[in-house]
């Protein structure tokens, strides 16, 4: 993994909007109706390597496949895990999720309504036997077109994320969560593995350690510390003997755009997070309930084989942050940790949910990734003096 010696490096988290003949087949394919299933790898591929040229196009360091070929950012995972079935009803809410729609009805009504233009339905799942890997050929199929993409691009590096080992689910079938759990992690170690082995960064995407240390009402602080030190043994039994500096975590809250008063200062995260066995943190920093963050690094310790990815623009809102802004941010982080200990990133991705309708405007995103790259090419000129 790279650092920012050179130049400060710039990258963003993950998903991206999918181009609309990609979603008409993606659509027809998540609600299981016929599709043609050549027309949707050449679709994929085709969308993996337009958003890699158009990312390395407004200059975008560290970049990835946009995650074209997956309908949402950690359901894709059913599909390639053996050992589940739909149940009747919708998914059970993340505890920061309810909290808040409790407390805003109003706005988080109008807010859900963007599903109905997301391609892939919710669906409540359950484990009902025994977990394993099945998703050797939609990896590989990952990776390949990753590689084919990247051929002729002018990048640093490139990633492909995968989902931590948790929250697909109800465990119907283990004898205990923490069996369950287990199960999940040493399946997916097979798409870790195969992704590190490509010679593609990974990127575990983790927002289930602030959802566990968020907890639910009336959840004691101390079981949820005790589920979040097994959720973390539990994501390092997954990444064991893969080399830290292959590896990226991205952790968030889950909700995008909202009022946001119930989301868990950084401070209690950024402990646990650093034990995760990963070469650089992704989190939110842009956000305006986050902005302030900055300031934890000058109590918390990173760690001297460690790197930072705060996210310096917001993927929620439609303005697009001003280069000196992104700049003074990058040039606090730096202060504290180290130039070269500082990735400008994203927030969280533009489009977790594969939608015709994403929340943020495609054209949107690359003006402020163009935001980003010429706030690092600022800051970059005043760290070095």
């Amino acid at each position: 993994m790279h650092r920012s010696t050179d130049r400060i490096l710039t990258t963003h988290c993950g998903s991206l909007a999918r181009p609309r003949p990609l979603l008409e087949v993606m659509r027809e394919k998540e609600h299981g109706r016929p599709y043609d299933h050549d027309a949707f790898a050449t679709a994929v591929a085709d969308a993996v390597a337009g958003t890699v040229r158009h990312q390395a196009e407004v200059g975008l360091d560290v970049v990835n496949d946009g995650e074209q070929g997956k309908a949402s950012f950690f359901t894709y995972v059913v599909e390639r895990l053996d050992g589940y079935s739909a149940e009747e009803g919708e998914p059970v809410m993340p505890p920061s999720w309810l909290r808040e729609t409790e407390a805003f009805p109003d706005f988080y009504d109008r807010y859900f309504t963007k599903y109905e233009e997301t391609v892939v339905p919710l669906r409540a799942m359950a484990c009902t036997g025994p977990v394993s890997y099945r998703g050797h050929e939609q990896v590989a199929a990952d990776i390949a077109n990753m590689k084919a993409a990247l051929d002729g691009v002018d990048v640093t590096e490139a990633f492909i994320p995968s989902t931590s080992p948790r929250g697909f689910g109800v465990n119907r079938y283990y004898a205990s969560d923490r069996e369950y759990l287990e199960a999940v992690a040493e399946a997916l170690r097979e798409e870790y593995l195969a992704i590190v082995d490509s010679g593609l960064l990974l990127q575990i995407d983790d927002p289930w350690l602030i959802e566990i240390l968020t907890g639910g009402p009336g959840t004691d602080p101390d079981d949820r510390r005790r589920e979040a030190e097994e959720h973390i043994e539990i994501v390092n039994h997954s990444i064991r003997e893969i080399p830290a500096d292959r590896i990226r975590l991205h952790t968030c809250y889950g909700l995008n755009a909202g009022p946001r008063i119930h989301d868990l200062d950084l401070a209690e995260v950024a402990p646990y997070m650093l034990r995760i066995d990963a070469g650089a943190y992704s989190f939110e920093a842009a956000n305006p309930r986050h902005a302030h963050e900055w300031r934890i690094w000058e109590d918390i310790a990173l760690p001297e084989d460690k790197v930072l990815i705060p996210g310096l623009i917001g993927h929620a809102s439609p303005y697009v942050e001003h280069p000196r802004l992104v700049a003074d941010q990058i040039g606090r982080y730096a202060s504290l940790v180290g130039r070269e200990r500082v990735i400008a990133g994203t927030d969280c991705g533009f489009s977790s949910r594969a939608s015709f309708a994403p929340e943020i405007p495609d054209s949107v995103v690359w003006e402020k990734f163009r935001a980003l790259v010429e706030g690092a090419r600022i800051a970059d000129l005043e760290l070095r003096g």
